[in-house]
């Protein structure tokens, strides 16, 4: 990994770049990611992040924590927030912007135990694929305390599928129709493509109840998107 996000968001922090990030992904073209939207207070953040931090409490592990824009709102109403990221650079900028606790960690390395577990901006997309989801929220449920939650939002992407007709072109002898490979560059350098998962809530619940898990939808967004709570039986 290059850590091209990383670097973005360095640059951001310290004043040096106003360049976006540039995404696309394996059934979408290339789309504009302003690098100040990862910086934004909760007044700017969708409805659906908004709910996800009031539901926060206890201790609580931010997962892909990115900039720290949702643990610093959390740390600021005086919750004990862990913030996780695979970027150095992002984990940098969330020391910078005032984390206590900002650590450069892969999910499925953590092994404290927590009150809420946060997996927001399509937080599904560490999944990678279908396969692996079982995998992520067995590890997810061994971190939860007693009445421990997830809060993770997603969002059920087959309308980018839809023709004109109202009719499908997913091929059913394809992979689950979110899996995707995403791609990023920024100031004219690519990172190496990641596998990204968008899931719908059918799936998950599907999912979470194989696990002995409940699986709540909170929330729905005005795209497709939605936050689900998902706590142990």
């Amino acid at each position: 990994m290059n850590d091209i996000f990383g670097k973005a968001l360095l640059d951001y922090q310290n004043g040096n770049s106003k360049e976006d990030i540039i995404t696309s992904t394996s059934i979408s073209d290339e789309d504009i990611l302003p690098v100040s939207y990862l910086f934004r207070s909760y007044k700017e953040m969708p409805k659906i992040e908004q709910k996800a931090l009031e539901l926060s409490k206890g201790l609580v592990l931010d997962v892909g924590c990115g900039a720290g824009s949702h643990s610093l709102y959390l740390q600021e109403k005086g919750l004990t927030v862990n913030s996780i990221d695979i970027s150095e650079g992002a984990i940098e900028v969330c020391k910078q912007r005032g984390l206590t606790n900002a650590y450069v960690k892969d999910i499925l390395d953590e092994s404290n135990t927590y009150d809420t577990i946060l997996l927001l901006m399509n937080g599904s997309g560490i999944f990678q694929e279908v396969s692996q989801v079982s995998k992520y929220l067995s590890h997810l449920k061994s971190l939860l305390k007693p009445n421990g939650q997830i809060l993770i939002d997603s969002s059920d992407i087959k309308y980018m599928y839809e023709d004109e007709d109202g009719g499908f072109w997913i091929d059913t002898n394809a992979n689950y129709y979110g899996e995707l490979d995403y791609f990023i560059s920024y100031k004219g350098e690519q990172e190496q493509p990641m596998k990204w998962l968008y899931l719908d809530f059918n799936t998950l619940y599907t999912a979470c109840t194989a696990l002995g898990l409940q699986c709540e939808l909170i929330m729905e967004g005005e795209h497709f998107d939605y936050l689900a709570r998902i706590a142990v039986n």
